[in-house]
């Protein structure tokens, strides 16, 4: 599967981003949706937990949805199946972030082509961890 065309230094740009929801973080800590937010928490960045199945992870108010976090996101990070990913798209469109990040594996090009539509920066199958590591 192929990702994105960004070049580095616009995924360098798009990490300098730091307020990052992410859609399915799970409690899990051997679950990529837990140890990949917990690294970007521990590098400097605002991480929002989105998981209706618990009230808080890494000491985090977890919210139920995209549209009960308080304030703006920069990035929203989406671990979802590819094709569960167009009605998270489809809501986070009303909250505006700069870029929605869908981690690697995920790709779903109605989502992608909605995203781009509606002025945000869509990034697919990478990993937020894997390019901040590789390019910091």
């Amino acid at each position: 599967m192929e990702h994105d065309s960004y070049t580095d230094d616009e995924i360098r740009e798009i990490l300098s981003l730091k307020r990052v929801a992410v859609v399915g973080m799970s409690k899990n800590d051997y679950k990529a949706a837990h140890y990949v937010p917990k690294y970007l928490s521990e590098n400097g960045f605002d991480i929002v937990p989105i998981n209706p199945t618990t009230d808080e992870i890494l000491g985090k108010k977890c919210y139920d949805t995209i549209s009960d976090v308080e304030g703006d996101i920069d990035v929203l990070d989406v671990f979802r199946p590819s094709d569960l990913v167009l009605p998270v798209v489809q809501e986070a469109i009303k909250k505006k972030p700069k870029v929605i990040w869908l981690q690697e594996g995920i790709h779903n090009l109605q989502a992608e082509e909605l995203a781009r539509k509606n002025g945000i920066k869509i990034v697919f199958n990478r990993c937020m961890l894997a390019e901040h590591q590789r390019l910091f």
